[in-house]
């Protein structure tokens, strides 16, 4: 059907039908292209958002795990401690602080009516938006790490009291976490 209408309209000399037919194959070509293109964006974008969330996940997981290792290294050095495991506890997980792009006005008017009253009208206007890379991730200005809230460590020769009292001084010290939230147990 479509075919026959095509070659009706090629047949004819008129330069109306022409100008149609050439319409028509434009329009098609730009309708493939746009449903090409939104298919593609569609897709980016899926496959672009989970690797940043699981990225994000890695990195604070490798910064906790690193933390712990550093602490157990440290407290297997102190004379009389062996086998050390070390569990720290956080408040909350990492949080980046975007850079935004801020704008403020400000304006006053002043009105008289007839019977000669005056009133002053102020206006301010804020606006705020996160600044972004060309892949629409937000550039960040800092990171803000979690805060710390305890520790458990155990470890064999804690029995002694000198040494679980070096063990907590050491952790306190790394860590800036006060001595109540500070629990060593010797292990098996």
């Amino acid at each position: 059907m479509i075919k026959e209408k095509i070659t009706a309209l090629i047949k004819k000399d008129n330069v109306n039908n022409k100008k149609k037919l050439e319409n028509l194959i434009f329009a098609l070509v730009l309708l493939i292209i746009t449903l090409v293109s939104i298919n593609i964006i569609f897709k980016g974008e899926k496959s672009k958002n989970k690797p940043v969330e699981e990225t994000k996940i890695e990195t604070e997981n490798k910064i906790n795990n690193n933390m712990e290792e550093k602490i157990e290294e440290i407290l297997s050095q102190i004379k009389g401690v062996e086998n050390v495991k070390v569990l720290i506890t956080y408040s909350e997980t990492e949080k980046l602080v975007p850079i935004y792009n801020e704008s403020s006005s400000q304006s006053t008017t002043e009105e008289t009516d007839n019977e000669g009253g005056t009133r002053t009208i102020e206006s301010y206007n804020n606006n705020k938006e996160v600044v972004s890379d060309s892949a629409q991730t937000p550039i960040t200005e800092k990171t803000v790490f979690p805060k710390i809230e305890g520790a458990v460590i155990t470890a064999k020769g804690v029995s002694d009291l000198n040494t679980k009292e070096n063990i907590i001084n050491a952790v306190q010290a790394a860590t800036g976490l006060a001595r109540h939230k500070i629990q060593v147990f010797e292990s098996k």
